[in-house]
């Protein structure tokens, strides 16, 4: 086993919706606040040190930082934003990284870690993702239920030869309580969660439901995963190797979260907001004119979403 060249001191996070609430709030329990470091800016920044956020109804002031500040680099920065914020994120957060900054990014979708790896270097990022989180924000407010698992690493991890990076992340990970594993193959991983998000959550921002209406036999759960079998058509031309048993897998995730839980891009339909759908649905469209594979329900998903974000200024609902 490789020696650790550095222990994770700090960390920063830059999202502090209810993905970046949920798991910050772990973290705390353990992490002494003062190495702690959320990057925040403009109105935003002074709402969190005046009000602070709410987690499961425990109110937390953690540590600000604007982009601006001097501070000697995180060892870990976590990004918890939005898809469509994160240009700006990376922009916002390049103070605190470093020569020995470890970056991890649970954003959703399969671009996330090429696009800071373009930014900070592709040698400080490792891939990975949240699976079978159930956090849902109103405000300031954050609750969940569960906090599922992170899967993280390089590309391909093989036990006994993990880097140094994955030694300190998994150190941090332990000594925080955070659940986690090390796929070998964590392209698929990925993957895999993506094709859970494409089915998923763009099923229950059209049909504007909880987990629960995926639980059981039905149309619901029938159109989620004829969405994903779309991806598994598209995963095998990209050389990814997603099975049915897979989308069993998904499914089976779904029964250990809250039944009236609900999806990001629900809760964004719902606030009203631009939704990650490009990155889930539009991802599907564009490969599936690259190989030329029909994907008529994520085109179906993927319009539908589309339409509902231009409706927002004519809804006739509160």
């Amino acid at each position: 086993m490789k020696a650790l060249t550095r222990k994770i001191e700090t960390v920063a996070l830059i999202g502090l919706g209810a993905m970046g609430c949920a798991y910050l709030s772990k973290i705390a329990e353990t992490f002494p606040m003062d190495r702690i470091r959320v990057v925040a800016s403009g109105d935003r920044a002074e709402r969190y040190r005046a009000n602070g956020v709410t987690v499961n109804g425990r109110r937390i002031r953690f540590p600000i930082f604007e982009p601006g500040d001097r501070v000697p680099p995180a060892d870990l920065l976590i990004f918890t934003v939005k898809h469509n914020q994160l240009g700006q994120a990376i922009c916002d957060a390049r103070g605190q990284v470093g020569p020995d900054t470890v970056v991890i990014s649970l954003l959703n979708g399969i671009t996330s870690e090429i696009e800071i790896g373009e930014a900070y270097g592709a040698e400080k990022v490792l891939c990975s993702l949240a699976m079978g989180t159930d956090p849902i924000r109103a405000g300031d407010d954050t609750t969940f239920t569960t906090l599922g698992t992170i899967p993280f690493g390089e590309a391909v991890n093989r036990e006994g030869e993990y880097s140094r990076n994955v030694l300190r992340v998994e150190e941090f990970f332990k000594e925080t309580g955070l659940r986690y594993e090390i796929p070998e193959d964590m392209t698929k991983a990925l993957w895999k969660k993506f094709m859970m998000n494409v089915g998923v959550n763009q099923v229950t921002a059209v049909l504007r439901c909880g987990y629960g209406a995926l639980l059981g036999a039905g149309l619901t759960r029938d159109l989620a995963v004829a969405a994903m079998t779309e991806v598994t058509v598209l995963a095998e031309r990209e050389k990814v190797n997603l099975t049915e048993s897979d989308i069993e897998d998904c499914l089976k995730v779904l029964g250990t979260l809250s039944p009236q839980g609900k999806t990001s891009t629900l809760q964004d339909v719902e606030a009203r907001r631009q939704t990650e759908v490009d990155i889930f649905g539009g991802t599907v469209v564009n490969l599936g004119r690259k190989h030329g594979v029909p994907v008529p329900v994520n085109e179906m998903l993927f319009k539908l979403i589309k339409a509902t974000e231009e409706s927002y200024p004519h809804s006739i609902y509160p």
